[in-house]
């Protein structure tokens, strides 16, 4: 066992009243949150699971239907589980600040309160404030002795966790009584559960942090990135849980690649990550699914629980393209927006990262960004290529040039008094949604010459940019005279087929097939067609003869039919023998000749 190294069970051990699950999306936190709250609850003990995720896949994976209230999980002791869902907390958060003014104000100023409180921003905080009480108010969990978060992937579980101190100072320094939020007393009554909230995550005794990363260069990469910001709120009793490792010592060519490329990431692991303590987690044959194959997660051995294969389903998909021949497809074009979108951690910066490159290999002028806050594009590049552009929006310098915009239009002609409350209003945390937004949109007005490549955000991320399409005008021209002409032409261009082409990225399980399917549903209800579906690091191309890869191929199968059904069109991209990192990385994944072993 290495330096550092801990039993997993140390984790059950030691549990504190809370324990906060958090890392990159697609890592394993849901399947490790749920495996210890169900361990914790088969050793006699009350736990509460509750998942902070707009995305959240907490009742597949336990096999039950949950709501915003805890609910007993069947066959599991004393576990009980429940979402926080971010549109109920929304619509309560509303009707409660809301409510004290139907009978004494005129119905003109109640529609306008509700119309400020319509945008993201709001469900952001209701949401929060959910959370809140769980974490900050004892009453909340008086009934439990331990309470497990599920949380969302980095960048919205970090913003959440800067929420207590960035509403706290608005709500301190906002004189004028109101914001994009309506009145200030939803938020002031809160502030006390604000600082018991951030007190309990930075208290030790109370609170375990546990880092979900797997031995992968991007995914470790984000988790010291994690580290070090979750250090700089005073988060600093963390545990690194690395899932996914492959055993060594095989003749399968590939199982010993997969080894290889895992051993090179340890050996390249950032030193704050490295000194934490931390446990193993072995790659398993199975799905994550059920109470059966939970319990199975603390197993020590390499393969666990060896769920048979499921019947009934056959290999192969002779329909599926290679990516090549997508890419030739939208090569015709000649510019456009190419969007990749599901559920974090599929692969969707990788994927856009290959079809720019590629793309530009063509002689095609292509723009290669994100609107995703935990961008890493230039990490997943690492080089430089002609024709093409990286960037990314950066929401701090966005947001200093949206407010810096209002300010020179809106506040032009406001006397002292009243720009000083526009200064005011623009410090809200929600301008940044409003400012990013914007951005996203003079993105896709680019596309009219080149190619511009989205890595867009995970799934509830993304549709919350999308759906502000519908309601950016409430949110802005309170600060503006007029809607600016590329947000007026946005949700159009994204409907249009011959502009904009979506690529719905997923891997061959069930979690992330079964989002992929919920994202094109959403998708659909905006008026987008999806243009193809990308299934992302297959076995199922591969001869494999490792007893626990055999057994995850044969896994798939069932996973790809269901994309069969759902898709139109669809590729299937292999899993590489070495790190789709770097542009000699990438080049493989859409012309798989290239593809070349790991150095041990």
């Amino acid at each position: 066992m290495s330096h550092g190294a801990v039993p997993l069970t140390a984790l059950l051990d030691n549990a504190p009243r809370f324990l906060f699950f958090t890392g990159k999306g697609g890592v394993g936190k849901t399947s490790l949150s749920c495996a210890t709250a169900l361990a914790l609850a088969r050793r006699g003990r009350r736990v509460l699971l509750i998942s902070t995720d707009p995305a959240s896949n907490l009742s597949e994976v336990l096999g039950v239907t949950l709501g915003s209230a805890p609910r007993t999980v069947p066959e599991a002791g004393g576990l009980s589980a429940m979402n926080i869902d971010p549109e109920e907390a929304a619509r309560a958060y509303r009707e409660k600040v809301v409510a004290p003014y139907r009978t004494s104000l005129p119905a003109a100023m109640v529609a306008g309160i509700e119309e400020q409180l319509s945008g993201a921003c709001t469900t952001e905080i209701a949401a929060f404030n959910e959370f809140s009480r769980f974490l900050g108010d004892p009453d909340a969990t008086r009934g439990y002795e331990h309470t497990v978060f599920d949380t969302a992937p980095t960048g919205h579980t970090l913003r959440l966790l800067q929420l207590p101190a960035a509403w706290q100072h608005f709500i301190s320094t906002n004189t004028s009584g109101a914001s994009c939020l309506g009145p200030l007393s939803g938020l002031s009554e809160h502030k006390d559960l604000y600082e018991r909230t951030l007190a309990a995550l930075c208290n030790p005794a109370t609170t375990q942090l546990i880092l979900v990363s797997r031995p992968e260069r991007a995914a470790l990469s984000e988790a010291e990135r994690s580290r070090d910001e979750l250090a700089g709120l005073g988060l600093r009793n963390l545990h690194l849980v690395l899932n996914g490792v492959m055993d060594e010592g095989s003749d399968d060519a590939v199982a010993a690649a997969m080894a290889a490329r895992q051993r090179a990431a340890l050996r390249a692991m950032p030193a704050g990550i490295a000194a934490l303590p931390r446990s193993t987690v072995h790659l398993k044959s199975f799905n994550l699914n059920g109470i059966n194959t939970l319990d199975a997660l603390f197993d020590a051995t390499t393969g666990g629980h060896d769920a048979a294969p499921p019947p009934g389903s056959e290999g192969g998909d002779p329909a599926a393209e290679p990516l090549g021949t997508l890419i030739d497809d939208l090569a015709r074009s000649g510019s456009g927006v190419i969007m990749t979108m599901g559920k974090g951690g599929v692969g969707k910066t990788t994927l856009a990262a290959a079809i720019a490159l590629e793309l530009a290999a063509r002689g095609h002028r292509v723009l290669l960004t994100t609107t995703d806050p935990a961008a890493h594009l230039k990490q997943t590049l690492d080089g430089v290529a002609e024709h093409l552009e990286v960037g990314r929006i950066d929401p701090g310098a966005v947001t200093r040039a949206y407010a810096e915009d209002v300010l020179a239009t809106a506040g032009a002609g406001l006397d002292a008094e009243d720009r000083r409350l526009l200064d005011e209003d623009l410090r809200s945390p929600c301008t940044e949604e409003i400012a990013v937004f914007r951005a996203f949109a003079d993105l896709v007005e680019q596309a009219q010459d080149r190619f511009v490549v989205l890595d867009t955000a995970p799934t509830g991320h993304t549709l919350l940019l999308l759906d502000a399409t519908e309601s950016y005008h409430r949110e802005v021209l309170r600060n503006q005279s007029a809607m600016p002409e590329p947000v007026k032409r946005l949700l159009p261009r994204l409907r249009d087929p011959s502009y904009t082409r979506v690529l719905i990225v997923t891997l061959p399980e069930f979690t992330p097939v079964h989002e992929a399917t919920m994202l094109q549903a959403d998708l659909r209800r905006a008026g987008i067609e999806p243009y193809a579906w990308v299934v992302n690091q297959s076995l199922q191309p591969l001869s494999v003869t490792h007893p626990l890869l055999a057994a995850r191929r044969a896994h798939e199968r069932p996973h790809l039919a269901e994309v069969r059904r759902q898709s139109v069109r669809r590729c299937i991209v292999p899993w590489l023998s070495r790190e789709p990192v770097g542009i000699d990385g990438l080049r493989p994944i859409t012309q798989p000749d290239t593809e070349v072993s790991p150095t041990p």
